[in-house]
């Protein structure tokens, strides 16, 4: 790391900052700890009292310590002008989170992945990160126009999924190319779709499985329109016209993961 601690995390907060620097941020108690757990590298620790006001925190702040990570202590008020949520619960850590490719991703018979095209809103992304982990997704995808997987409150909301569930980024062109390389299908969450309690279930005779969840608003690019297997749907009552994104890919990775 280079300059002060404080100045990098305010840098971080910036996507370009991100980027530029292949690091992230991740703040409270528990994200720090799976992120100790998940073996991700953390190059440095912003702390104040308020770690130490519970024995989680302090034990949190021993074991970073037994790892040799670099502790800055800080004031509350300096804490929380540095912090993106409103209760840091006395911690930031700049940490390096893993790197995947396309390339390192493969996909077997039966297996489901999910790839996020233009969902814009960082909570939603995080949720359904950890939906796919927690369902046992390979993995997801991040196109064009989708929230940054780095982003702290994408971070937050995965809940140490982040950590765990092989996440990249690729333009629909990519990830067609993908898809069709691994024999992948590709099933577009569409309201027109078939109805998901009908789809076949995971088994080692299904082709393994790309679910595409759009945008809310505009759905998803030409590109996986054209490349679509087929369009899978969640049968409505009432006059409800839609669910939330990450509501939707709960139900739909759900039917699309279990077994017969």
């Amino acid at each position: 790391m280079s300059g002060s601690l404080q100045t990098l995390i305010r840098d971080l907060h910036r996507r370009r900052g991100r980027e530029r620097r292949g690091l992230a941020l991740a703040e409270g108690v528990r994200l720090v700890e799976e992120a100790l757990a998940a073996g991700i590298s953390i190059r440095g620790v912003a702390v104040s009292p308020a770690l130490e006001a519970t024995i989680r925190g302090k034990t949190l702040k021993a074991a970073l310590l037994e790892h040799g990570i670099r502790i800055e202590e800080h004031t509350e008020a300096e804490l929380d002008a540095l912090a993106d949520t409103e209760h840091p619960q006395g911690i930031i850590a700049v940490i390096e989170p893993k790197r995947w490719s396309l390339g390192d991703l493969r996909m077997s018979q039966g297996s489901s992945f999910v790839t996020l095209d233009g969902v814009q809103d960082p909570g939603n992304v995080g949720t359904i990160l950890r939906t796919a982990l927690g369902l046992g997704a390979a993995g997801a995808a991040a196109l064009k126009g989708t929230a940054d997987l780095t982003n702290s409150k994408v971070l937050r909301a995965a809940m140490g999924a982040s950590f765990h569930l092989p996440a990249v980024v690729a333009t629909p062109e990519e990830f067609v190319a993908w898809a069709k390389l691994q024999r992948t299908q590709i099933w577009i969450a569409d309201r027109s779709g078939e109805p998901a309690d009908q789809l076949p279930r995971s088994s080692a005779d299904r082709p393994p499985v790309a679910l595409v969840l759009g945008n809310e608003g505009a759905g998803v690019s030409p590109a996986l329109e054209a490349a679509a297997d087929r369009r899978v749907a969640i049968p409505l009552a009432g006059r409800v016209e839609s669910l939330n994104v990450a509501v939707a890919a709960g139900i739909l990775l759900y039917e699309i993961t279990r077994e017969s």
